[in-house]
This record gives C-alpha cells, sequence and structure tokens, in this order.
C-alpha cells in the first residue's frame, strides 16, 4: 500500500513538474495551431475565389454553347430552305428544257414544211411558179388577191420562223438563268455543309473545355471540403489549448501543492488507483507514469501514443489485454450510463468521427488520455471541448 502510494507521489510530482515546463510549449503549440489554421484559411479563401473563377468560366461557356446551339440550328433551316429552292429550280430547269425541246420540234416541223414547199417550187421550177399562180389568174381582181395570198403566205412563214427562234433564244436564257441559279444554291450547300461542320467541330470542343472545367471544380470543392475539415479541426484544438492554457495557472499551483505535502490531489490519485473498475487501479498508475509522453499517431509504445495505443498498453500493464483501435474499444467490455461511471472506465468522444477518442476516467469528470495537442495528460470533460464531443459513451472492461 505505501509503495503504491509513494508511486503515485511520485508520479504527481512528475506530473507538476511537466505541467510547469509544458506552460510555454502549449503556449507555442497554440501558437503553431494559429499559424496553420491561419495558412489553412488563406488556402480555403484562395480554394474559393478559383471557384468563383471557374463558375464564371462555365456561365461564359455555357453563353457560347448556347450561341452555337443557335448557329446550328440557324444552319439546318437555311440548309433544308436552300434543299428545297434547289429541288424547286431543278424543277424549274427540267421544265424549260422541256419547252426548249417542244419549241425546237415546232421549229423542225416548220422547217420541214418549208422544205417541202421549196421542194415543190423548185419541181415547178422555182419561183416561176409563183408567177404562174398570178398569171395564172382570171381577171385583174382574181391576179391581186393571188398576189397578196402569195404574199402572206411568204410572211407568215417568215415571222413564224422569226418568233420561233426569238422563243427558243428567250427559253435558253431562262434555261441559263436557273443553271445559274442552281449553281449558286449548290454552292451555298456546299457552304453550309462546311459550316455547320466548323460550328459543330467549335461547339464540340467548347463542351470539351466545360468537362474540364466540371472536372477542376469538381476538385476544388473537395479541396474546400478537405480544408474546412482541416480548419474544423484545428479549431476544436486550438479551442483544447486555449482552454488548457487559461487554466494552467490553477493546475500549476494544484499540483505543486501536490507534490510538496503528499495528499490533496495524490491522496484522491491514490485513491483513485486502489479504487478503480474491477481491478484498473495499476493500469491508472501505469498511464501516470507516461504524463507528458508525446502524441504519436498509430503509436503503441512507451515512446508515444495515440489515443487507443495508450489505453491498450497502460490496461497491458496490469495484466488486461484490450484492442488497440479505436474501433474495436467501442465493443468491448459493457457499456454503462455516465452516471454510473467508475474510475477505470473507457470514455469515448466523437472528435474526428463517432466514438474517435477514448481515454481512461479518472473520477470528478477528469480522464487520462493521449491528446493530440498534449500528449498524455488528464484532461478535464466539463471544458467546452470536450463536453461538445462527448456522446455518453462508457464502457467497463470486466
Amino acid at each position: 500500500m505505501k509503495k503504491t502510494v509513494r508511486t503515485v507521489v511520485a508520479a504527481g510530482v512528475v506530473f507538476a513538474g511537466s505541467m510547469i515546463m509544458t506552460d510555454s510549449i502549449h503556449a507555442e503549440k497554440l501558437q503553431d495551431v494559429r499559424d496553420e489554421r491561419s495558412e489553412v484559411q488563406a488556402n480555403l479563401s484562395d480554394a474559393e475565389a478559383e471557384i468563383a473563377d471557374v463558375m464564371a468560366e462555365l456561365d461564359e461557356l455555357n453563353e457560347k454553347v448556347e450561341s452555337f446551339t443557335e448557329a446550328l440550328e440557324k444552319n439546318k433551316q437555311k440548309m433544308e430552305d436552300t434543299k428545297e429552292q434547289i429541288t424547286e429550280t431543278e424543277k424549274e430547269v427540267a421544265e424549260i428544257e422541256d419547252e426548249v425541246t417542244t419549241l425546237e420540234n415546232k421549229i423542225e416541223e416548220r422547217k420541214e414544211i418549208l422544205k417541202e414547199r421549196l421542194v415543190s417550187l423548185q419541181k415547178k421550177g422555182g419561183n416561176i411558179s409563183y408567177l404562174e399562180v398570178i398569171f395564172g389568174s382570171k381577171s385583174f381582181g382574181d391576179m391581186i388577191s393571188r398576189v397578196s395570198a402569195v404574199s402572206k403566205i411568204a410572211e407568215s412563214d417568215e415571222k413564224l420562223m422569226k418568233k420561233q427562234e426569238e422563243d427558243k433564244v428567250e427559253l435558253q436564257e431562262k434555261k441559263d438563268a436557273k443553271q445559274e441559279k442552281l449553281s449558286g444554291l449548290k454552292d451555298m450547300k456546299v457552304e453550309l455543309e462546311g459550316m455547320k461542320d466548323t460550328i459543330t467541330a467549335q461547339k464540340e470542343q467548347v463542351e470539351e473545355d466545360k468537362q474540364e472545367l466540371k472536372e477542376k471544380e469538381q476538385n476544388l470543392k473537395e479541396m474546400k471540403s478537405e480544408l474546412e475539415d482541416e480548419d474544423s479541426s484545428l479549431a476544436a484544438i486550438e479551442e483544447e489549448l486555449q482552454q488548457r492554457n487559461d487554466n494552467s495557472g490553477s493546475s500549476n499551483s494544484s499540483n505543486a501543492s501536490s507534490s510538496s505535502s503528499g495528499d490533496g490531489d495524490v491522496k484522491q490519485l491514490s485513491s483513485t488507483a486502489n479504487t478503480g473498475s474491477g481491478n484498473f487501479g495499476s493500469a491508472i498508475n501505469a498511464g501516470y507514469t507516461q504524463l507528458g509522453t508525446p502524441y504519436v499517431t498509430a503509436g503503441k509504445g512507451p515512446g508515444g501514443f495515440d489515443c487507443s495505443g495508450f489505453v491498450s498498453w497502460a490496461f497491458g500493464q496490469a495484466g488486461v489485454s484490450i484492442p488497440s483501435s479505436t474501433a474495436a474499444l467501442q465493443s468491448v467490455g459493457s457499456k454503462v450510463s455516465y452516471s454510473n461511471a467508475q474510475p477505470g472506465d473507457l470514455v469515448f468522444f466523437d472528435t474526428y468521427k463517432t466514438n474517435g477518442h477514448v481515454g481512461i476516467y479518472l473520477g470528478n469528470g477528469k480522464f487520462l488520455g493521449a491528446q493530440s495537442s498534449t500528449g498524455v495528460a488528464v484532461a478535464d470533460m466539463n471544458s467546452t471541448y470536450w463536453t461538445k464531443n462527448f456522446s455518453g459513451h462508457v464502457r467497463r472492461i470486466q
């Protein structure tokens, strides 16, 4: 019993000394946390600015995509109109070609008639036949009539031939004009197809740029989320360190008194060590010997601990084997209410995740654990930080 008390007293002296020496360390750590948090917040601000820039670029690209879509729609409508005009013009050209063919046939027919007349005249002596017709008249009036008839026939033939040739020329001009229009429409169609390909290629490029910007935006948002989580974690650490600095004066005075007089808190610690849950007072005593040991991620040994590694090591010194991860520790033993908690029970806190932190309950709202900001130390569960993260999860090792 006396040996146990001396061990606890020694632990109290070590604890008091470590608290006195770590005041400045805590202050330095607090400043480091504040500096790191300031840097995180600056990065967070930069990320938010970049996200805003990316969103502005996306708005511009969306406008471009919309304009390209409208241009393609207009191009499509123009293409349809052009195709209709080409079809209509080709139909008109075909109709003119039919008219030209019909007129040419008529001209050929008229030529055949004239040819037959010439042949007939040649057989009767050429122009003499006309004289015979005229001089074969029985009276002067008959001769006048015959002369008039011959003149009218000749004049009619001449006019008909002239009109047919004029019609042929006119139709050919119409045909040439339609062919020229048709050629222009076909050229326009080719140009519209080229424009469509160009606009489509530009739209596809903008869509690719949009996709890259969306990926960049997503990455920035993920980065922002990580920075916000980091800032939140640093804020919690900063709050814890600030709380410790605020309480450092009273803690040093209390611990110094304990080390010089051998009573007070040390007596209380002695009582705790021997009246804990089960026979785990030795686990608590072993834990006190590590006060001030730095926090090390995944640390399991005396040179450095994380929270679950420390708890597992301390109970191991008492001959009790328990897991060294919070995920496994949250299911060991039996769950008890905080109102019934006893020294030696495990208390869990919802820090970066549910049951993310664990320590050994000492009684009177205190627990012993490896904190990331202080290393192995006694913490007050009534402080703002720990109260906020304690949901009442307590387990008793049996």
